[in-house]
């Protein structure tokens, strides 16, 4: 009996040193593409050759890899090139969102959905900062306007029968 707890044991952690070993190269695989993507778009962003996209994809990098600052710049700068890049405004805005400049966050997410209105991502994130900005009645109309769109959105649908427990109802009046 005492071999097979021996044998049961080690066969538990060969299967936990596998798991971890697994995650360990999927985290340095997934870094190794970010870093990649850098070392390939720094370049051309350094030479002013680099188009809207790569400014927003270098961005995105940097976002993985939580450099709010540096995503921020890059965000930026694919947004001088095109001004109406509802992604880069939504990206804009999570990092400001991250930073927790709210009132930057809820500027760049409703120019992202001014530029792409049925942008459900961007509806859910100017949700989420009028939320942490107090203001629950346009955030559950954010949310509304997400469920419109996308109905059995989870994230839209949790966060507005949240809010509905905390807003009065319109309909009273």
């Amino acid at each position: 009996m005492n071999d097979n707890l021996r044998i049961l044991y080690l066969i538990g952690l060969a299967v936990l040193l596998g798991w971890l070993a697994w995650q360990v190269f999927r985290q340095v695989r997934r870094n190794v593409g970010v870093e990649g993507v850098i070392n390939k778009l720094q370049p051309k962003t350094k030479d002013g050759q680099a188009s809207a996209q790569d400014y927003y994809e270098l961005g995105c990098a940097y976002l993985e890899k939580r450099l709010y600052m540096d995503a921020t710049e890059n965000f930026k700068k694919a947004l001088q090139a095109n001004p109406e890049f509802a992604e880069a405004h939504n990206n804009l805005g999570f990092c400001h969102f991250q930073q927790r400049q709210y009132d930057l966050a809820i500027r760049e997410y409703k120019d992202a959905v001014r530029f792409k209105p049925d942008y459900v991502s961007a509806l859910n994130n100017l949700g989420h900062a009028l939320e942490m900005k107090g203001q629950a009645v346009q955030a559950l109309e954010a949310y509304d306007q997400v469920l419109t769109l996308q109905p059995a959105n989870a994230t839209a649908e949790r966060r507005a029968r949240a809010l509905r427990k905390r807003v009065p109802s319109t309909a009273d009046g």
